[in-house]
């Protein structure tokens, strides 16, 4: 048996992995020495895969629902002409923008959605959407927007040469968020020079390794994070800098002068000492990095939190430098559609931040008589009846729908409640790619092949898009055949051509992945026609980023440079570094129109000013603050849905702390009954001291329905958003609060 290169799809940095099969069967995983980034390495999530692979909840058939409300098999030649008039319909009735979409890809699943789903979105006249990203990072975009002039601008940490490395509501050890993450935690804890600093109110196992652990009380991030940024401010500064790349610094100052350092460490439960000692640790440091993640994305204040969080190295000089932050390239978008640009969502009026709706108001601009509600929604490779706040708000919506469809692997909590599911091919069965390209100095992406055939039954993404253009007559009287007849030849001919006739035919320019997929196959692998899109991304990563992409080894000019790039990647099954940047290139890449950093954003100076530090109130009747959704090891996310690879104690059980547990008599093993505003459920308790008192935390990826043995149905663990609630969620981005929700804990025979 041959070792294959492909890549883990459990979370975003997609490492590179060599897998051995058995028929359609993953039996062995290993780390891929030849991948540029991860270079081998590889945690314990990859021995998983094969749950996801073979589960037995794939589907391999297309369904449609029945009047009584069960399932029927279909055929692919019933089904898409079925969908396709469907949706025709909703758009003469309605208009295309009734028709919402949601999803676009998993952690590795990018290719048929970003590209192809788009295709079909944009002859449709569909222009709203949301996924993934639009409950934990459009907060942080947006502050992007406005410190560096576009949402594109995301910048990036350099751990590797960072003398202080900062995570901010972030658990590397379990979450990663940057390459080979365990092996660089332990580089940067075992070097006396290097300083590790965990922001995170429980101890988590990143937490455990810090040279500093600020244990801040849940809900008090904003409070330490702007004592930090104001005592910066206070003799802390990199004058040089700020004044040489930013404005608005008069304003930060002013300010941030009231702000009560001593209150608002009381406020956020951290010793002022600790505080201060970190700051001064920050100040003279030569490079510091600092990445946040959902544990302030996902609470109270969380874009103003991330605004702090940048502040706190851009007003260090900790920007555009080696071992600082830096803006990194990119090779696809995982963002909406252009059409919605300075627009507000339909009915309630949300702001559309990277194009996409914020994932809260969903039910919202569904259930409702407004003229403009979303009629009709498309969910491609997302569960979000089970992944967004307030599930059952999330089912209410979904069969509130004229009509729904599901493209997945699997039957999906979502999936049960759609009029058609439709099944794909697994991430590991076609071509794919990850547009998660987010590293600096040196990016890379990896085109990844199918190392099993597919699931009989079942189709790729792009197919399934390419059958419903077809259906709705939109390729009928397109003339493809000059591209056919290029394609005979090579691809510089074909690009040629291509360019040429969508020139010519601006349908052709509309239309272009699916024309590519449908033209150009003979240039490509075997079974590879989803690859033809990539040319699309070749051409403009080599338009935008030129030298870059010169420096890492790819030659060309003009367009020539990005066909080159999309040879190499062709070339290239283990992945390539495609762009190699030098430390200067942050500040060239800054989009604002002076080419500085506009450090003052009224509307979070504001929200600063509103800052109460005096002690909340608890309520009596929720006096817990529960985290719903914690990342513990194989409850990353739910792509894989078996609950046998997250069995055992700390993977399914509610963390409590031990006074809590006393006071309450629970015991470790036990069970409780946890109660929310929304609902509530029976769980298993596991005592940890890992937790200040009063907060608790429910595992992430648990509660899904998934066939035991006989395939009957069975439910493991408790769903964290049957607890939630939609209106729960920061007020300028929509982000959820999943990270703080009221809760109370009874005691159980």
């Amino acid at each position: 048996m041959d070792w294959k290169p492909t890549a883990c799809v459990l979370c975003s940095i997609n490492c590179g992995l060599r897998v051995r099969t058995e028929g359609r069967r993953i039996v062995k995983v290993k780390g891929d020495r030849e991948h540029p980034a991860s270079r081998g390495y590889v945690c314990e999530k990859a021995a998983k895969l094969d749950a996801y692979q073979s589960a037995r909840d794939r589907v391999d058939t297309p369904l449609r629902r029945t009047p009584g409300g069960d399932y029927e098999p279909v055929g692919w030649d019933e089904a898409i002409p079925e969908i396709a008039g469907r949706l025709v319909d909703l758009k003469e009735r309605h208009g295309g923008e009734s028709i919402f979409y949601y999803g676009g890809g998993g952690q590795g699943n990018h290719l048929g959605g970003s590209l192809y789903g788009r295709t079909l979105l944009h002859a449709l006249g569909s222009v709203f959407s949301s996924n993934a990203l639009a409950q934990e990072k459009t907060g942080e975009f947006w502050v992007d927007s406005q410190l560096y002039g576009k949402a594109r601008c995301h910048t990036t940490p350099d751990f590797h040469r960072a003398e202080v490395a900062v995570f901010v509501g972030k658990n590397p050890w379990q979450s990663h968020g940057f390459p080979r993450a365990r092996v660089v935690l332990k580089e940067i804890a075992r070097d006396p020079k290097r300083t590790l600093i965990v922001v995170d109110p429980r101890r988590s196992e990143t937490a455990e390794m810090a040279d500093i652990h600020l244990q801040v009380r849940p809900g008090g991030d904003a409070f330490l994070l702007a004592a930090m940024v104001a005592l910066v401010l206070d003799g802390g500064t990199d004058d040089e800098f700020v004044a040489a790349h930013t404005t608005g610094i008069e304003a930060l100052t002013a300010a941030f002068a009231d702000v009560p350092i001593a209150e608002y460490c009381a406020r956020a439960g951290v010793p002022e000492t600790d505080v201060r000692a970190v700051v001064r640790r920050i100040v003279e440091a030569d490079g510091v990095s600092i990445l946040e993640d959902l544990g302030i994305q996902q609470a109270p204040h969380s874009t103003l939190d991330s605004y702090l969080e940048k502040l706190l190295y851009l007003l260090t000089g900790n920007f555009g430098r080696p071992g600082g932050m830096n803006i990194h390239t990119g090779i696809g978008s995982l963002g909406g559609s252009p059409a919605v640009r300075g627009r507000t969502s339909p009915v309630t009026g949300e702001r559309l931040i990277t194009g996409l709706l914020p994932c809260n108001a969903i039910p919202a601009e569904i259930l409702t008589d407004h003229p403009d509600r979303f009629r009709a929604m498309i969910v491609e490779s997302a569960n979000p009846v089970h992944s967004l706040a307030d599930s059952p708000r999330m089912r209410d919506a979904m069969r509130a729908l004229e009509f729904s469809v599901v493209i997945d692997v699997a039957m999906t909590e979502t999936a049960r409640q759609a009029d058609y599911v439709l099944p794909a091919s697994s991430q590991y069965e076609k071509w794919e790619a990850a547009f998660f390209t987010l590293e600096f100095p040196r990016n890379d992406f990896h085109l990844r092949r199918p190392v099993v055939a597919p699931l009989p039954g079942t189709l790729p993404e792009p197919e399934i898009h390419a059958r419903l253009l077809e259906a709705m007559g939109l390729l009928d009287d397109l003339d493809l055949e000059p591209l056919r007849a290029a394609a005979t030849k090579d691809l510089v001919s074909f690009a040629l051509t291509f360019v040429g006739a969508a020139s010519a035919d601006p349908r052709i320019r509309d239309l272009a992945p699916v024309v590519l997929y449908r033209t150009m196959g003979r240039l490509l692998p075997a079974g590879g026609e989803a690859v033809a899109a990539i040319l699309l991304l070749a051409e403009r990563c080599a338009r935008v980023y030129p030298d870059a992409v010169r420096r890492a080894g790819i030659e060309g000019q003009g367009p020539m440079l990005g066909l080159a790039l999309f040879r190499a990647i062709l070339d290239a099954p283990s992945g390539l570094i495609f762009t190699v940047d030098d430390d200067d290139a942050t500040l060239q890449r800054l989009a604002t129109a002076d080419g500085r950093v506009h450090l003052a954003i009224p509307e979070l100076l504001d929200e600063l000013r509103a800052l109460d530090p005096a002690p909340p109130t608890t309520p009596a009747e929720f006096p817990f603050v529960l985290a719903a959704g914690e990342r513990r090891s194989s409850t990353a996310n739910t792509i894989f849905r078996d609950p046998a690879g997250r069995a055992g104690k700390g993977r399914g059980g509610l963390r409590v702390n031990p006074s809590d547990a006393r006071r309450l008599g629970l015991v470790d093993g036990g069970r409780a009954r946890l109660v929310t505003r929304r609902g509530d459920a029976e769980v298993l308790v596991e005592v940890s001291d890992t937790l200040l008192p009063g907060h608790i935390s429910l595992p992430n990826g648990m509660g899904l329905e998934y066939p035991d043995g006989t395939d009957a149905p069975r439910i493991s663990g408790v769903a964290p958003n049957e607890l939630t609630r939609s209106e729960d969620r920061d007020p300028l981005a929509g982000t959820p609060w999943h990270k703080h929700v009221a809760a109370r804990l009874e005691a159980l025979p």
